[in-house]
């Protein structure tokens, strides 16, 4: 499958034939003065070392789930050229996409990256990072590498949204001394937090708002290459994996971040083919991608993840519901007392719920967006991203997310707060 896809991938490199970032003279001008263009030494950082090479503070923060996942996040208390003084301020609680992590939040930079803007406008950003990834790779019994032994990768995102949201949502809270906070949540991260509120409502009362980027819920009209090849086979390529003992997929090593740094930099022949690796995952746009940053996202993504939570996509995308993960009948019926994987009942969900989607984005597209707004029990905002081109890893990354999406974002959580709901924010 792999090769398949680097194949597709070779091939679109005669569509693009540009050697560096189109963009690259704009970001070296945010850079200058500001922040490192070490692009290099970034790539090689984990979250903890390139959050504190830039000045932010940085807390590092564990938690155990109920079924034995430690999980790891990372907090940025308070900004660092405002609002920089420690105190109680109002919680933003960032979680990451499919092979991703708390990384996407912060490796594009001060002056770009979504989790320094918010600390910056005055929010306490706690980022989550779902089990099986580079930070949550632990277990109290389990071991992730052992050899013909998937118990510990035997998870979906029907697990991160029942098990892991809410364990990391309590620990902020508690930490905290706070009652609510606002989700913010990427492709998967929407995911997993429909899971939560539908499957265990009682945490509706601790979400002040919910942010949507990218929501990703019913896929009946995916466009995703990679997703089409996985939806007609989703149960047998879990079967499969487990039997073979290849419970994880695309997991954070070396290699990536070696040929990041290796072939994906500015005027190297190959840079071509690492976009188009990202163009066939997230969509294709050109204008949005800063492919001077490439050694840095591949340095922290993938990031890992189950082969389950992709094929648990697969089933979603062959059936056209959103529905619990489906084991197989027999299992089914031992696990959710029918022979069939229930349906997530979207109507539970009365969190005040904002959906930010774009027209170009392959992995959610329009019809399956809306069609989740209206089955939600408390949508609040359906927003368009204003750019007829943005796709899917446009949402975390676009040179111009800031302007498109994240100050429309920051100023509805900030209205929350002062208003509280209203239908006619």
């Amino acid at each position: 499958m792999l090769r398949g896809v680097l194949a597709v991938c070779a091939c679109a490199t005669l569509l693009v034939t540009v050697q560096s970032s189109p963009q690259a003279e704009k970001i070296q001008e945010l850079f200058a003065g500001r922040i490192s263009n070490d692009v290099l030494e970034d790539a090689r950082l984990d979250v903890p070392e390139l959050v504190r090479k830039y000045n932010y503070p940085l807390e590092e923060h564990t938690v155990t789930t109920s079924d034995g996942y430690i999980l790891g996040m990372h907090r940025i208390p308070h900004g660092r050229d405002a609002n920089n003084t420690p105190g109680k301020r109002p919680i933003v609680f960032l979680m990451h996409g499919l092979t991703s992590s708390s990384a996407d939040w912060i490796l594009m930079g001060p002056g770009t990256a979504f989790g320094y803007m918010l600390a910056e406008e005055g929010f306490d950003v706690w980022m989550g990072n779902a089990r099986g990834n580079y930070y949550s790779r632990r277990h109290t019994s389990f071991n992730p590498d052992s050899l013909f032994n998937t118990d510990f990768w035997e998870f979906s995102w029907d697990e991160i949204g029942n098990l892991d949201l809410p364990a990391m949502i309590d620990y902020a809270l508690a930490h905290t001394g706070q009652t609510r906070l606002h989700y913010i949540g990427h492709s998967q991260g929407t995911t997993s937090f429909f899971v939560m509120t539908s499957l265990r409502p009682e945490y509706n009362a601790k979400i002040t708002s919910m942010h949507a980027f990218a929501p990703v819920a019913y896929m009946a009209h995916n466009r995703n290459p990679l997703f089409l090849v996985l939806s007609p086979i989703a149960n047998s390529l879990d079967s499969l994996a487990m039997l073979f003992g290849l419970g994880e997929f695309l997991p954070n090593n070396q290699i990536m971040t070696w040929a990041g740094q290796a072939l994906c930099m500015d005027e190297v022949v190959f840079q071509p083919i690492c976009s188009n690796i990202l163009f066939l995952v997230g969509g294709w746009n050109e204008d949005q991608h800063n492919a001077t940053m490439l050694p840095v996202k591949l340095g922290h993504t993938p990031a890992g993840a189950s082969v389950r939570q992709f094929a648990h996509y697969g089933q979603g995308i062959d059936g056209g519901e959103f529905r619990r993960f489906d084991h197989g009948w027999l299992r089914n019926r031992r696990i959710y007392g029918s022979y069939t994987p229930p349906r997530y009942d979207l109507g539970r969900i009365t969190t005040p719920v904002f959906l930010h989607y774009s027209d170009s984005d392959p992995l959610a597209e329009v019809p399956d967006v809306q069609r989740l707004f209206r089955e939600l029990g408390r949508p609040v905002g359906l927003f368009r991203v204003p750019q007829a081109t943005f796709s899917h890893l446009d949402f975390i990354w676009g040179i111009d997310a800031k302007e498109l999406l994240f100050n429309r974002a920051v100023n509805l959580i900030k209205s929350m707060e002062i208003h509280g709901f209203d239908d006619k924010i």
